[in-house]
């Protein structure tokens, strides 16, 4: 399935469009913004983990991953960085597991930078 790259984020994590039925997920994963001069994530462990992620999600039977970035490095450490507060993103890359439980939308895993590059993790995370 798809790297969507273009994807706009809904205002909370309530309004995230999961696909009914129940057990169906949504992946988001959140990033650096590219730096104006090199055209590269400025965060360097961004740059480490994206292999990981293209190699997860690039695959014919693969979850759609929804790309979402964080701004630059001077927006990101802002503390009231809207990814920081609505979204509870912490660090950068952030990769969140969204499904519907009961009708409602929920962050149901995480994984941070060292879960990603762990492929056990990384396919545990995607089943």
């Amino acid at each position: 399935m798809p790297i969507i790259k273009d994807f706009v984020l809904p205002n909370s994590p309530q309004d995230l469009e999961v696909p009914s039925p129940e057990g169906r997920k949504a992946f988001l994963i959140f990033v650096s913004s590219d730096d104006p001069e090199t055209r590269q994530p400025w965060c360097p462990d961004v740059r480490a983990s994206w292999p990981h992620v293209v190699a997860a999600f690039e695959g014919q039977i693969s979850p759609t991953l929804h790309v979402v970035k964080v701004g630059q490095r001077s927006e990101w450490k802002d503390p009231d960085n809207v990814f920081r507060k609505k979204w509870n993103v912490s660090g950068v890359p952030t990769l969140a597991r969204f499904e519907r439980v009961n009708g409602e939308v929920v962050e149901t895993a995480r994984l941070d930078e060292n879960g990603i590059m762990d492929v056990g993790m990384l396919h545990a995370f995607l089943n």
